[in-house]
């Protein structure tokens, strides 16, 4: 039986053995396809030095970004029964967040931290699109409304940085009531005169649009970022018009008055800096 051991189980073993994935050291540009070392990538916030494209941060890199480093302070999201309506399409509900929560390490599409800019208080709640696109459904709603609550509590700004796709189907009406649930939050922090800074990124679609994210006394839109209700198809099938090629881009906003400012990440913390500076003063 030696011979089994000593030769034959080896060779299986290395047969059936998962290897493990390599380490990632070049990111093709979503637009210009241009090649670059991860390591630059991010350095540079996760923007193509060759065009500009601003891709995705995770929630986390959002946070370590803007908020200043050593006093960061988580503010906890309480755990809900994840699934209300037992939804299932080809897959269960529960089985589609535990493969996002096993792909993020998050809960779920929102963080929520306590910290500072440039030494000024802020909350922080920052949108994961890696978790179902970045979807809103009851936990999102609530970290949105406990955000809000935080900031009213410890007098201090709340700025907020979407990147979602809209309301999360599976949760159906459950998903749609946290539109009046998170603009009844923001409108809270308006009857405080507490700044709400809103920083629009690629996407903010459907019912987060409808919501909160429009609902800030400063709108921020990273470059080329889409921001609408609708899709682009739907729109043009219902008014039987071609749209410009531009459409819901962040310019195409900022021309036609619904955005403030467009920024690239490398200006956004000395923008915001300089933005929490002067509207604190006035409230103060």
């Amino acid at each position: 039986m030696n011979w089994i051991k000593e030769t034959v189980l080896p060779k299986f073993k290395a047969f059936v053995k998962i290897k493990e994935p390599e380490e990632v050291l070049w990111v093709k540009c979503k637009s210009c396809s241009q090649m670059i070392f991860h390591k630059e990538f991010h350095e540079s916030n996760n923007v193509c030095k060759s065009c500009g494209y601003h891709d995705h941060m995770s929630a986390n890199e959002r946070v370590n970004f803007l908020l200043d480093p050593n006093n960061i302070e988580n503010i906890i999201i309480p755990k809900i029964k994840l699934d209300p309506l037992n939804f299932k399409d080809k897959k269960k509900y529960v089985d589609r967040i535990k493969d996002a929560q096993n792909k993020t390490k998050l809960d779920d599409a929102l963080l929520v931290r306590y910290g500072f800019i440039d030494k000024m208080p802020v909350v922080l709640a920052c949108f994961d699109f890696s978790f179902m696109a970045g979807s809103m459904g009851r936990y999102v709603g609530d970290g949105l409304i406990i955000a809000a609550e935080e900031a009213i509590k410890r007098k201090c700004s709340l700025i907020v940085i979407p990147s979602s796709g809209g309301a999360r189907m599976q949760e159906g009406i459950f998903s749609l009531m946290q539109m009046p649930r998170t603009t009844i939050a923001i409108n809270k922090i308006k009857k405080e005169n507490l700044p709400y800074i809103v920083i629009l990124a690629n996407p903010t679609t459907g019912g987060v649009t409808a919501s909160f994210a429009m609902l800030g006394d400063i709108h921020i839109a990273e470059p080329g970022a889409i921001v609408g209700f609708a899709g682009r198809r739907v729109i043009e099938e219902t008014v039987k018009e071609k749209l410009p090629e531009n459409f819901q881009t962040a310019e195409y906003l900022k021309t036609h008055g619904m955005v403030d400012i467009v920024l690239p990440r490398s200006e956004q913390k000395k923008t915001i800096s300089n933005l929490l500076k002067t509207l604190t003063f006035y409230i103060n």
